[in-house]
């Protein structure tokens, strides 16, 4: 069975850091892409942060890029978002996402093939 199971979501003050894992399992992490993804109430999903697992290459939302770091460590499946220099703004649902087109992945589209039920962040002023 595939899953996808995020974590590490909480309330954080502005300025601070979190880190979220993505656990992976029931597929061949690998041969993957996976992204995260936030959606604040009333708006639309939106792509973060990407990794292509057999190659490494990266995306970032403009919104994110200096401040938030996606890595992988496919040993363990697992991928982590590591976001810094929070604001207000980072307040949302954060979602892990698979999919097998990298390609597809990098370009920060949202059309995954596997998701997780999320992990809230809710960062405060």
């Amino acid at each position: 069975e595939v899953q996808l199971v995020e974590s590490g979501g909480g309330l954080v003050q502005a300025t601070r850091s979190l880190r979220l894992p993505c656990a992976a399992s029931g597929f061949v992490f690998g041969t993957y892409a996976i992204g995260w993804f936030r959606q604040v109430p009333g708006n639309e999903l939106e792509g973060v942060s990407a990794i292509s697992n057999s190659d490494r290459r990266t995306y970032y939302a403009d919104s994110v890029k200096g401040r938030f770091t996606i890595s992988s460590d496919n040993a363990k499946n697992m991928v982590y978002l590591q976001m810094n220099s929070l604001k207000p703004e980072d307040t949302a649902v954060y979602y892990c996402g698979a999919d097998r087109n990298s390609d597809y992945t990098l370009r920060g589209k949202i059309g995954m093939s596997y998701w997780g039920k999320g992990t809230l962040v809710t960062v405060s002023s």
